[in-house]
C-alpha cells in the first residue's frame, strides 16, 4: 500500500522535556554517552559506555547505578515480571557479560540486585552482540553476534540452572544478526535479521529448526514486534517496505519509501524513523550517530493514517511511558510527543468529514456505544446533506436502537425517497426495534411501490422479523391486499381479522363457515354470535348445523381423529341454546328447527327455551292457511305444553301466550295441568258452552265441589229455557253428594225466571225424604242411648250394693288354670299373681281392658284440650274485636285458626259412652285369692273425675250464648225462619230432641258418667 494512501493527521503535540525539580535530574546526565535505552513499570532506563544504568521516574528524577565496570550495551525491560536484562563488558576486549536484575530487590549495599550472570561467548568465539532479547514469559532469551551466529538460553531467566540450555544457533551469515524477536502463539518462535535474511526459529524444540522467510534483511534496529493489533507479528523496516511475518510466512506489507534507521512498535502504532540522506556504516557500540536530521513518522496501521510526522535532529531512540512517546535525540534531549484524547482527534475528523475513520477510531478505541451511535448519526448527516440518500440511511440504519425512529423517518418522507424510507424501517423490524406506526408505515410502502414480492416475504410465516401482526393486517386490508391479510390472520391465528376479511371484505360466507367449524369451541362460539345473523342469513342451513354442533358436542374438523357427528361430545364444548335463539331473529322456520334440537338434545332444558319454541309454534299456527299444517303445528304446540308440565316449569307465560293467541286446546291443558278448575269452567261459561260447563263439573267436582254451585249459579242467571235441562244434572249431582243446603239452592234458582216449579221438584222431593229419614235416625238413636243408660245405672248400682262373685277358672293370659293366688277384676278377668306381675303395667288396671282404656282416657284428654284452646283463642278474639277497626281481617284471621269450628260432643259423646259401658267391667278394683280374705281396691282408669268429657252439655266453644260474637241483630244469617230446613216439622221449633217423652230420654241429663266411675272405683274388694 503505498504511502501516499494514507491520510495525514496531526494527533501529538511535541514538547521538550525540562525538569525544574530539586535533586539528581535528566538534565544532570545528559552529558552521557548513551550506549542502548528502554522502558516500563514507570521509568524509562538509559546504560552508557562506562557502565552505568541510569533509571528515570515520572518526575524526571534519576537514580543511576554501576552495572559493568566498561560499557552497557543492550537493555531489555520485561515489563511483566519487572526484570531488567542488561548486555555490557566488565574487562577490556570482547567479553559480553549477560546480567539479570530484579528490580523488586536490592543487594546489601542498596544496588540492582542481580539474580544471574551469563557469559556471552558463542562456540569460544569472542563477538559483540548485536541484538538481544528476551522472551516475555521469562523461559527464553537469546543474543545475536556480529559474527552471524546466535546464541539461544532455554530456561529459568532468572536463575543460572544446570537445566538450562544453551543452543547456538548459525545463521551461515559472515555479517551480524540485525534484530531477535519472540513471538508467542501456539509455540514459542524465535525471529532474527541479518543484512540479507529474514529466520525463524521454532524455538520450542529440543532441536530447532530454522526456516527462512525472506531474502531480504534491514538495517540494525530496524525490527520489532508488533501487538496484538497486528497478532503479534514481527516486524521488518527494510529501505523500500516494512514486512510483517508470521513463523511460518511473511503476511501484509506496508510500501513506506525511504531508508529507515529506526523501528519501533508503541501501543498500536508503528514508529519509523527515516535518514535524509545516505550515511556511512555506523558502529554498534553506540546508538547512532548524533550529526544527522531525521524524519520521526508515527503509523496507525489500523486506521491506515499517518498520526505525526515531524523532523528531528538526530534520533536516537523512541520510547513510550506514562501514555506518552519519548524520542531521545543526539544531544540527549528529551521530546516528549503526547498524544491528543480521542473526543480531540473525532473533533479534528470531523472537522475534515472523514467520519468512516471517525467510526473505526472509535470502535478500536472501545469508545462505547453511545458515541458510536452519535458518529453515526453526524455522519449519516453529512452524507444526507451531500445528497447521498442510499449511503446515508445505510448509516442511520446503524443508529437504530440509539436514534429516534422518527428523525430519520422525517427525512425521507418525501415520495422520491420512498425506496430508503423502505430499506430503513425493514432494518427497523429486522431488529424488533419497530412499533405498530413503523409496521404500518412499512406496508404502506410495499404497497405504494406495489412491492408485492417484498410484501409477501414480510409477511411470511418463515421470517424471524418482530412486528405487530394486527396492524400488518390491518394495512393490507386498508389496501385491498387481502390475499395477504388472509394469510397473515391465518398463519397467526388471528380469528377475528380472518373472518371480518372473507365476511365483510370478500363476502365469503361458505369460507368463513368452515374456517369458524376449525377454530376451538370458545373461538368458535364467540365467533358465531358475532356474525351469526349475517351468515344465517346468507347461509341459513349450515349455519344452523353448526348451532346445532355447539349444543351437541363440538369439535373441530380440523382434528386428527375426526369430528363424530352423532358421538357424544366433551362437556366442555355443549353450548348452551339459549344463548343462540338472537341470531334467528329474522328467520323462525330456522329458529323452531334448532329449538327442536336443543329440546330433544336435553329435555331439561331452561323455560325460556320452551316458551319461545311454544310461541314460534302459535305464531305459525296464526299465519298458516293451511289446515293440515295447522294441525301439525297444533299437534306439536300440544306435546310441547304436555312436556312443560311434565317438568315443573312456571306456566304462566305459556298460559299468556296460549291467551294472546287463542289457542284454546292449550289455554285449557293448562287450566288443568295446573288445577285451575275454577278457571276452566269461567273459560266455558264466558263462551257459553252449556253442556262443557256440565261436563267440566263431572270431571273435576270431585277435587273442588264448589264448580256444582258456580254452575248452578251460572245457569241461574241464564235466562235460556234451555238451561234447564243443565240445571237438572246440576241438581241431582248436588243432591246425590249434598253439596249444598236446600235453602241455598233455593235462593239461588229464585234469581232466574225462567226456572219453573218442574225443574226443581224431584230434588225438593227427594230432599225432603232424606231429611225425614235422618229425622228417623236421631229419633232411633236417642232411644238406644236410654236404654243403654238404663242399663248403666242398673250396673252402677249393683256393682256399689251386691258382691260379685268370680267363677272364672282359667287365668286370662296363660289360659292354665287358675290357682292361688290370684288377681280378680270386675271386668270378670282373673290372673295368676305370677302372670299378673309379669304382664301388668299398673296394679289397678286390668292388663286385658288395659289398651281400650288409654285409647278412651286420650280421646278424652284430647277433647277437652281442644276445648281448653278454643276458650283461649275465643278471649283473645273478643279483646281483638273490641279494639280493632278492621274487624273483618280479625274474623278471616280467626277462621283460619278454627275458632268457630263447632266440636262435636253429641257424637263423640255417643261413641265415649258406648266405650265406657263396654269396658265398664274392667274399671274397679281388683281381687287377690290368697290366704286372706278377698279385698275390694278401687282403680279408675280416668285418673280423676276433671276429665270426663260429658262434663259440660253444651257443644259451643264460646261457653254460654252471650259469648257468642254472632248472637246480634242481624249477624246471624240463619235467624229467619225461611231459613230453618226444619221449620215444617211437626216437633216445636224443628228439634228433633223435644217430644212429649219423659227428660230421662236424653241421655246428656242426669248424673254424670263421671260421677258414676268414681262411684265404681270407691268400691270395696270383694
Amino acid at each position: 500500500m503505498a504511502i501516499a494512501q494514507w491520510r495525514r493527521f496531526n494527533f501529538f503535540t511535541k514538547e521538550v522535556v525540562e525538569s525544574n525539580a530539586s535533586g539528581k535530574t535528566f538534565d544532570m546526565i545528559k552529558d552521557k554517552n548513551f550506549q542502548c535505552c528502554t522502558c516500563g513499570r514507570g521509568f524509562l532506563i538509559f546504560g552508557d559506555d562506562n557502565g552505568y544504568i541510569h533509571m528515570v521516574d515520572h518526575n524526571f528524577q534519576v537514580n543511576s547505578c554501576q552495572a559493568y565496570r566498561i560499557s552497557v550495551q543492550h537493555l531489555v525491560q520485561v515489563v511483566e515480571y519487572n526484570v531488567l536484562a542488561a548486555v555490557g563488558t566488565d574487562e577490556a576486549g570482547v567479553n559480553p557479560v549477560i546480567k539479570i536484575y530484579n528490580l523488586d530487590k536490592k543487594d546489601k549495599s542498596g544496588e540492582l540486585f542481580c539474580c544471574r550472570l551469563q557469559p556471552a561467548i558463542p562456540n569460544n568465539e569472542p563477538s559483540e552482540v548485536s541484538a538481544f532479547s528476551v522472551s516475555g514469559n521469562l523461559t527464553m532469551m537469546a543474543a545475536g553476534f556480529a559474527q552471524g551466529s546466535i546464541v539461544l538460553y532455554k530456561g529459568d531467566v532468572m536463575k543460572d540452572r544446570h537445566g538450562n540450555k544453551v543452543i547456538v544457533l548459525e545463521t551461515k551469515q559472515k555479517g551480524p544478526i540485525t534484530g531477535l524477536g519472540f513471538q508467542y502463539s501456539d509455540h514459542t518462535n524465535l525471529f532474527a535479521t541479518t543484512h540479507t535474511q529474514v529466520l525463524c526459529y521454532s524455538a520450542w524444540e529440543k532441536h530447532p529448526t530454522v526456516k527462512l522467510l525472506e531474502d531480504q534483511g534491514c538495517p540494525m534496529f530496524c525490527t520489532t514486534m508488533s501487538g496484538d493489533v497486528m497478532d503479534n507479528q514481527f516486524l521488518m523496516a527494510a529501505s523500500d517496505v516494512v514486512y510483517a511475518y508470521h513463523p511460518d510466512t511473511r503476511g501484509t506489507c506496508y510500501a513506506f519509501d525511504g531508508d529507515k534507521v529506526l523501528a519501533r512498535w508503541y501501543h498500536g502504532y508503528l514508529v519509523l524513523v527515516y535518514k535524509d540522506k545516505t550515511r556511512g556504516g555506523s558502529s554498534i557500540k553506540a546508538l547512532r550517530s548524533p550529526a544527522e536530521k531525521n524524519m520521526l513518522t508515527i503509523y496507525d496501521v489500523s486506521q491506515k493514517i499517518i498520526a505525526y510526522s515531524h523532523a528531528l535532529l538526530g534520533v536516537k531512540d523512541v520510547l513510550y511511558e506514562w501514555g506518552s512517546l519519548y524520542v531521545l535525540t543526539a544531544e540527549n534531549v528529551l521530546v516528549c510527543l503526547q498524544e491528543i484524547d480521542i473526543h480531540s482527534k473525532l473533533e479534528l475528523l470531523f472537522k475534515k468529514n472523514h467520519y468512516s475513520l471517525a467510526v473505526s477510531m472509535a470502535r478500536n478505541q472501545n469508545l462505547g456505544h453511545d458515541s458510536l451511535m452519535e458518529i453515526y448519526t453526524q455522519y449519516g448527516d453529512h452524507l444526507y446533506s451531500k445528497g447521498d440518500f442510499d449511503d446515508a440511511i445505510s448509516q442511520y440504519q446503524k443508529t437504530i436502537g440509539h436514534l429516534e425512529p422518527s428523525y430519520v423517518i422525517r427525512k425521507f418522507l418525501d415520495a422520491q425517497r420512498i425506496t430508503n424510507l423502505t430499506s430503513y424501517l425493514q432494518a427497523l423490524h429486522e431488529r424488533g426495534q419497530a412499533n405498530e406506526d413503523h409496521t404500518t408505515l412499512l406496508l404502506n410502502c410495499f404497497t405504494k411501490l406495489k412491492d408485492t414480492e417484498n410484501l409477501d416475504k414480510f409477511l411470511s410465516e418463515d421470517t424471524n422479523l418482530k412486528f405487530d401482526v394486527e396492524t400488518a393486517i390491518k394495512v393490507c386490508r386498508q389496501a385491498a391486499y387481502y390475499k395477504q391479510a388472509l394469510k397473515l390472520a391465518e398463519c397467526h391465528k388471528k380469528h377475528a381479522w380472518y373472518l371480518k376479511i372473507q365476511i365483510e371484505n370478500l363476502k365469503h360466507y361458505g369460507e368463513a363457515l368452515a374456517y369458524i367449524r376449525q377454530l376451538p369451541y370458545r373461538e368458535a362460539t364467540e365467533s358465531v354470535k358475532k356474525y351469526g345473523k349475517l351468515l344465517l342469513k346468507q347461509v341459513p342451513r349450515d349455519t344452523t348445523e353448526l348451532l346445532k354442533h355447539f349444543c351437541k358436542g363440538y369439535k373441530p374438523t380440523n382434528q386428527p381423529f375426526g369430528y363424530d357427528e352423532y358421538g357424544d361430545g366433551d362437556e366442555s364444548t355443549h353450548a348452551n341454546g339459549e344463548e343462540y335463539i338472537h341470531i334467528f331473529v329474522n328467520n323462525s322456520e330456522m329458529l323452531i328447527e334448532f329449538l327442536q334440537h336443543v329440546v330433544n338434545l336435553d329435555h331439561k332444558s331452561s323455560g325460556f327455551v320452551y316458551n319461545t319454541l311454544l310461541e314460534l309454534y302459535l305464531s305459525k299456527i296464526a299465519e298458516s292457511s293451511d289446515a293440515e299444517i295447522k294441525r301439525t303445528v297444533e299437534d306439536q304446540a300440544l306435546d310441547l305444553l304436555k312436556e312443560i308440565s311434565s317438568l315443573d316449569y312456571d306456566t304462566d307465560q305459556a298460559l299468556v301466550l296460549c291467551q294472546m293467541h287463542c289457542f284454546r286446546p292449550g289455554i285449557l291443558f293448562l287450566y288443568e295441568s295446573t288445577q285451575l278448575y275454577q278457571q276452566i269452567l269461567r273459560y266455558h261459561m264466558d263462551h257459553e258452552a252449556y253442556g262443557l260447563v256440565v261436563e267440566t263439573c263431572r270431571r273435576h267436582g270431585s277435587k273442588d265441589s264448589s264448580l256444582w254451585q258456580q254452575a248452578l249459579t251460572f245457569f241461574a242467571q241464564q235466562e235460556d229455557s234451555r238451561c234447564n235441562e243443565h240445571i237438572k244434572q246440576v241438581l241431582a249431582h248436588i243432591d246425590r253428594n249434598n253439596l249444598l243446603p236446600p235453602l241455598l239452592v233455593i235462593q239461588i234458582l229464585s234469581r232466574n225466571s225462567t226456572v219453573t216449579l218442574e225443574v226443581v221438584r224431584d230434588y225438593i222431593l227427594k230432599r225432603l225424604e232424606k231429611e225425614q229419614e235422618e229425622i228417623d235416625q236421631h229419633q232411633n238413636n236417642i232411644k238406644e242411648c236410654e236404654e243403654e243408660t238404663v242399663k248403666m245405672k242398673a250396673q252402677i248400682e249393683e256393682l256399689n250394693t251386691s258382691a260379685t262373685i268370680f267363677q272364672v277358672n282359667k287365668c286370662s293370659l296363660c289360659n292354665h288354670k287358675l290357682e292361688l293366688p290370684s288377681v280378680h277384676f270386675l271386668c270378670k278377668h282373673s290372673f295368676h299373681q305370677h302372670c299378673f306381675d309379669s304382664y301388668s303395667d299398673s296394679d289397678k288396671e286390668c292388663p286385658v281392658c288395659a289398651p281400650e282404656n288409654r285409647k278412651i282416657l286420650e280421646a278424652v284428654r284430647e277433647q277437652e284440650q281442644a276445648l281448653l284452646n278454643n276458650q283461649n283463642m275465643y278471649d283473645q278474639f273478643c279483646k281483638r274485636i273490641q279494639h280493632t277497626n278492621e274487624g273483618f281481617s280479625v274474623i278471616a284471621e280467626y277462621f283460619g285458626k278454627g275458632v268457630f269450628n263447632k266440636v262435636g260432643h253429641a257424637p263423640e259423646a255417643k261413641v265415649l259412652t258406648r266405650a265406657v259401658m263396654q269396658s265398664k267391667s274392667s274399671l274397679g278394683s281388683r281381687e287377690r285369692v290368697a290366704s286372706n280374705p278377698v279385698k275390694h281396691a278401687g282403680g279408675n282408669p280416668f285418673g280423676h273425675a276433671g276429665v270426663n268429657p260429658f262434663e259440660h252439655a253444651s257443644s259451643n266453644p264460646f261457653g254460654h250464648a252471650d259469648d257468642n260474637p254472632f248472637e246480634r241483630a242481624g249477624s246471624n244469617p240463619f235467624e229467619s225462619i225461611a231459613s230453618n230446613p226444619f221449620h215444617s216439622s211437626p216437633q216445636t221449633d224443628g228439634n228433633p230432641f223435644e217430644s212429649s217423652e219423659s227428660s230421662n230420654a236424653n241421655p246428656f241429663e242426669g248424673p254424670s258418667l263421671v260421677d258414676e266411675l268414681r262411684m265404681m272405683t270407691q268400691s270395696n274388694r270383694s
